[in-house]
């Protein structure tokens, strides 16, 4: 399991308009540059094609959950879609929690990684390392 971060910065978002169900590939979206950064980092690492960018929301941190980004092999209870061009598995549990967010790749003076903005967040920790829904 090749593990890409722990996320450091969460920021809530409007949520998208609920009239209408949401498609797969729109449950979770990635920016091209996350998109682009995840390749890049399946390429340097030669992980396998089958293996898909897991998305997960764990237990942890100090306001009650982070999440949790590798590669991985999906499982028959996973859903699994593509999202530019990024093959991605969530679990159902995990997925609730994520309805609605957009993943980017920032680079700045403090750092590079991958930033959630969550519609679902009703608050993060001061360190903004955790999240509560």
């Amino acid at each position: 399991m090749a593990t890409l971060f722990r996320e450091n910065s969460t920021t809530s978002t409007p949520p998208p308009s609920a009239d209408e169900p949401a498609a797969l590939d729109t449950l979770v979206t990635l920016t091209p540059v996350a998109a682009t950064k995840v390749n890049e980092i399946r390429e340097a690492e030669a992980i396998e094609a089958e293996m898909g960018l897991r998305l997960r929301v764990v237990g942890g941190g100090c306001a009650g959950f982070s999440y949790d980004l590798y590669f991985d092999t999906p499982t028959e209870v996973d859903q699994q879609f593509e999202v530019e061009g990024v093959k991605v598995v969530v679990d159902e549990m995990s997925l609730m929690y994520l309805v609605g967010t957009q993943i980017d790749y920032v680079e700045g003076l403090q750092g590079a990684g991958f930033k959630f903005q969550n519609p679902n967040v009703k608050s993060t920790c001061g360190c903004g390392s955790s999240f509560a829904v």
